[in-house]
């Protein structure tokens, strides 16, 4: 019973990988009520979750998801998001950044949902140009064949998830999904660039998604409290590539970039989020806008094997910017998946 389980974590008791996995089992199917997935969760959270039981959740989400197939011959397919909550009201940094990573050679499977806590999620940005989010999974492979970037929407492809939100919105606060959503990319990616809402989580995410079978592995906290790179301070990163594991700090000034204010890359609503994600892309939108755009693009570079270092990574990624070929990228893509029109009028 999930009662005894509470009763463990209540009396800070850690649980096993299998007892984990079982139990977001139930939680996610109608086998137990919401009150008790709530206090589940929250308990599990004031405890603390450990990388055991972290690990035994997302291994049931992914069981329990649809699967993208990645295309052959695609090279490395990375993912790039944070894990949410920072509460910043910034425009979308990793929905802008992933087009300049897919112009800039990169391939982006971008996996993401609607906004929770901020103006506009990565899915509210791909609906309004007319993608449709409930696409079948064998539509959205040819998609990122064709584009080398495609949207899987959070909702459709993790159907079980729905079983647990009436809990979660009963607590009104962060638990382990929160985390883990980020973290459970539909197309099965092995690398990734994740922005993390606590630097505790830094060192630990690699090491998860390393047990996973992760290959490169890139998590960011800045200074700010922004869960992705910012050019407003400094920012800490844990990196895992070719197997080794290396903590650094980056300061935008350091690989090129213009020290920024965090007011500068913050939106109001819906429609100043989509302005600014198509005037990044076009090359009109302020400095600090397309600089924190290229840093965060530079970070999906090296994930992706594109380049080597920041200050190569933010060199492609100012060039797609300056060359047109981040924003012909964009016209191209919604001229396939959505509706042209709705760009069109945002330009002229």
């Amino acid at each position: 019973m999930i009662s005894e389980y509470i009763k463990k974590l209540q009396e800070n008791i850690d649980i096993t990988y299998n007892e984990i996995n079982k139990i977001t089992s139930d939680i996610l199917s109608g086998n137990i009520t919401d009150n008790e997935k709530a206090d589940f969760l929250l308990s599990l959270a004031n405890k603390g979750e450990t990388d055991d039981e972290l690990l035994g959740m997302l291994d049931k989400m992914q069981e329990l998801s649809l699967k993208v197939e990645q295309p052959k011959n695609m090279g490395t397919v990375i993912d790039m998001c944070g894990t949410g909550g920072d509460k910043l009201q910034t425009f979308n940094i990793s929905t802008t950044a992933s087009f300049v990573v897919a112009a800039g050679g990169g391939t982006v499977a971008k996996h993401g949902n609607r906004s929770s806590s901020g103006v506009s999620g990565s899915a509210d940005i791909f609906e309004y140009f007319g993608y449709d989010l409930n696409q079948e999974p064998a539509k959205i492979t040819q998609i990122l064949e064709k584009h080398k970037i495609c949207f899987m929407f959070a909702q459709k492809f993790h159907p079980a998830m729905k079983y647990v939100a009436p809990a979660r919105k009963q607590l009104g606060r962060r638990t382990a999904f929160n985390l883990l959503g980020p973290l459970s990319n539909p197309a099965g990616v092995k690398n990734q660039l994740v922005g993390v809402f606590s630097i505790d989580y830094l060192e630990r995410l690699p090491v998860i998604l390393k047990r996973r079978g992760a290959e490169n592995v890139m998590t960011v906290r800045s200074d700010d409290g922004m869960d992705e790179f910012s050019t407003s301070s400094t920012n800490r990163v844990c990196i895992i590539r070719n197997e080794k594991t290396l903590m650094n700090v980056i300061e935008p000034e350091v690989v090129g970039l213009h020290k920024s204010s965090l007011k500068d890359i913050q939106i109001k609503n819906r429609d100043e989020a989509i302005k600014s994600f198509v005037n990044v892309l076009n090359g009109t939108a302020n400095q600090a806008m397309i600089e924190t755009t290229v840093l965060n693009a530079a970070g999906g570079l090296i994930v992706g094997n594109i380049a080597n270092n920041f200050e190569e990574g933010v060199e492609i990624a100012l060039k797609t910017i300056k060359d047109g070929s981040a924003f012909k990228l964009l016209e191209n893509f919604v001229s396939d998946t959505g509706d042209i029109s709705k760009l069109k009028e945002l330009i002229e």
